[in-house]
């Protein structure tokens, strides 16, 4: 399913607001540190900079304030260190104005320009508009590291996750799809963790394929650190985004909050290997949701590891084995996955009726034409000219008033297994 909406590329949500403001904003009054004003801000930067710093992700009060209120007013009341917004307790605003206190957007943006990250805010020309469907939880904005346009990329794009501790079939699945949907032109999107994530991020990019991580922490300082090499080959060939702030580190409960980002971004979710207790369980639920598609591998019934996907599958997730079957369900019509079939076997290009006199022929010992009739549920002299239909064809011989199958066809046919 491709996410409804108005105007712009195919699978792009379009929320379409108010235009956003131009000039400057609510911290244009305040000098830097080197005695200059701050560059002009368009559209709120330095305000949903500075609120990335106060905010935590998924914060749905404060998405609410910056959508009633305005990002300006939000930020004027935190630096005012005035009376509580609603919905929030006078301890918590506390902690808040704790944080807008050390908040600095300018040293911020400053420490993302040297390591070339950037600053996506909703409505940029690079923003991708299904966020948008995650109403009041929607990112207040993204830091994004890589070259690539997320907007662009997102537009294309299915959610591989799974469990940390994976199994072998659990990670060589999931390489396999990643490898399967960049070859088929689609990007792989995944959080960069151990396990299923890493898995699917190499086997994009082991097919010269494209893949986005979303982390939980600052873009700018990789988790887990043993995967720094290859976040920064991601930040390479694809793009690294997140919700926090240069510097930031994750938690358990980012980690979960992230994972509805995952989810929005991309057409579909597809969980490779998942506990019953799994965080990727997570992303699946927020896809369905937001009305995305919800996908899962199974695994064997016994493995706990696979408990959590087959509770998916038991639900509405649509059970899914290669890069063929994800993009049937996510592809633009028409991208349908091939028929399966076993092999077509010598018997197959018979005509059904003499097919069906061939069956009714026992495997060791001769039959009678009359018994071979009733068998096949025919007259007797039309089993015996299919018989020799079947005896040109080199399927079966006579032996005296009798016809026997011959032994090529006794392997060919049946297998070489004794099932009469």
């Amino acid at each position: 399913m491709r996410p409804a909406g108005s105007g712009g590329p195919p699978g792009e949500v379009r929320h379409d607001g108010p235009p956003r403001p131009t000039g400057q904003g609510i911290l244009s009054g305040v000098t830097g540190r080197d005695g200059l004003p701050p560059p002009t801000d368009h559209g709120g930067l330095l305000g949903r900079v500075f609120l990335t710093r106060v905010i935590e992700p998924g914060d749905e009060t404060g998405g609410r304030w910056v959508r009633e209120l305005g990002v300006d007013r939000v930020v004027r009341r935190l630096r005012q260190r005035g009376e509580p917004l609603p919905g929030v307790s006078r301890k918590r605003w506390a902690g808040l104005l704790a944080r807008a206190e050390r908040a600095d957007p300018r040293r911020d943006l400053a420490v993302a320009q040297d390591t070339g990250v950037r600053f996506v805010c909703p409505g940029d020309a690079e923003w991708p508009g299904q966020l948008d469907d995650l109403g009041d939880t929607r990112p207040l904005g993204l830091w994004v590291r890589g070259t690539a346009d997320l907007r662009l990329w997102a537009l294309r794009s299915v959610a591989l996750v799974g469990a940390r501790a994976c199994t072998e079939y659990g990670a060589f699945m999931a390489a396999t799809l990643a490898a399967g949907l960049a070859e088929k032109g689609w990007i792989v999107v995944s959080g960069g963790a151990y396990g299923i994530d890493g898995a699917a991020h190499r086997g994009a990019l082991g097919a010269g394929g494209a893949t986005v991580a979303v982390l939980a922490c600052g873009v700018d300082r990789p988790y887990p650190r043993g995967h720094a090499g290859l976040i920064g080959r991601i930040a390479e060939q694809g793009i690294v985004v997140g919700e926090l702030p240069p510097g930031e580190h994750p938690t358990p409960s980012r980690f979960i909050l992230r994972n509805r980002v995952i989810a929005a971004l991309t057409r579909g979710t597809v969980v490779v290997e998942a506990a019953h207790r799994s965080g990727s369980l997570a992303t699946a639920r927020a896809a369905r949701r937001l009305g995305r598609h919800t996908m899962g591998v199974p695994g064997p019934a016994t493995s706990g590891l696979s408990a959590g996907v087959h509770e998916l599958l038991r639900q509405d997730a649509v059970l899914v084995t290669d890069a063929d079957e994800i993009v049937e369900l996510v592809g633009d019509m028409g991208e349908l996955a091939p028929e399966r079939r076993g092999p077509v076997l010598p018997r197959d290009l018979l005509d059904p009726a003499v097919r069906q006199v061939l069956a009714a022929l026992p495997t060791r010992k001769a039959a009678h034409p009359d018994a071979i009739a009733r068998t096949a549920q025919t007259t007797p002299d039309d089993a015996i000219a299919k018989l020799y239909e079947l005896r040109a064809l080199g399927y079966v011989e006579r032996h005296g008033d009798g016809w026997k199958l011959t032994r090529q066809a006794v392997i060919s046919v049946r297998g070489g297994a004794d099932v009469r």
